[in-house]
């Protein structure tokens, strides 16, 4: 830990995400020693990962550093992206835009163990919201809609509707997301939860639970759809079955600081500041 604005309380949580961080990649990922990076290359198909501080890595972090690991991301085709806390990592932030990065801040909230209970969120109409297993027909569309979701960021009601959520269901489909989710959902590596509303999916998302941890992930409703609290009872289905699961510590970053308001009312605390760096678009 680098920072002495927090607490020893604080800093233990922070130590524990971090060891989660560095945790959860290698299920799906290979790690290359990058001296303070550690630079997780994706096997096989699926969502390119990303560059970390190395676990245990106390010593400051250098635009030469980050420039080394980006040469490794080009030559490997796989997107210049390095991810950190600022509070437990802060010379990552100026090294990335040293480097020519630019780094997006998004708030990191966690739930404590002594929290309770999400609440059940009422719904209208005939909506319900469910855990979605592996043999789910309803998990094509609960894949598919947080990419509709984050293609039009924000909270206001957007154009993407039915029609677009078809296609992008047979895009995920066919690009093998469905297949890979599968997988997960069977090794308990990932748990989907949706709301659900004539047959399809207008609200979904995911937690991946490991070792007492787990981070809520994903999170997004049709543009068409929003408005209606199905985003939070999504967040409060999978908050309940993270619990179930063992999950002392429960935690998600942020899209921003309106959308943190909106976690906030399950409970959630802000206990940090999640960063990632990428290349200006």
């Amino acid at each position: 830990m680098t920072s002495a604005n927090y607490d020893h309380p604080e800093r233990a949580l922070l130590d524990r995400l971090e060891e989660y961080y560095d945790a959860v990649p290698r299920h799906g990922a290979r790690a290359e020693d990058c001296g303070p990076l550690t630079l997780f290359v994706r096997e096989g198909q699926g969502w390119p990962f990303y560059a970390r501080p190395a676990r245990g890595w106390s010593g400051p972090l250098q635009a030469a550093d980050v420039q080394k690991v980006r040469a490794r991301q080009r030559e490997l085709g796989i997107p210049e992206s390095f991810e950190c806390v600022a509070e437990t990592t802060p010379t990552l932030r100026t090294a990335a835009e040293e480097s020519g990065l630019v780094v997006h801040e998004h708030p990191l909230m966690v739930l404590d163990p002594c929290t309770a209970a999400a609440p059940v969120v009422g719904l209208p109409g005939n909506i319900s919201v469910r855990i979605v297993s592996a043999d789910d027909p309803m998990l094509p569309s609960a894949l598919a809609v947080p990419h509709l979701a984050f293609a039009e960021p924000g909270t206001q009601v957007g154009l993407a509707g039915t029609p677009q959520l078809a296609r992008a269901v047979d895009a995920r489909v066919a690009d093998g997301s469905v297949k890979r989710a599968v997988l997960r959902i069977r090794a308990g590596l990932t748990v989907v939860a949706a709301a659900v509303e004539h047959g399809s999916a207008l609200s979904a998302g995911q937690h991946q639970p490991l070792a007492g941890v787990s981070e809520i992930v994903g999170v997004g409703t049709l543009p068409t759809a929003r408005r209606r609290g199905l985003a939070l009872a999504v967040t409060a289905a999978l908050i309940a079955d993270a619990r179930s699961r063992g999950a002392e510590t429960v935690f998600l970053s942020a899209g921003d600081g309106d959308i943190a308001k909106i976690y906030a009312r399950l409970g959630f605390r802000e206990i940090g500041t999640a960063l990632i760096a990428e290349p200006a678009e």
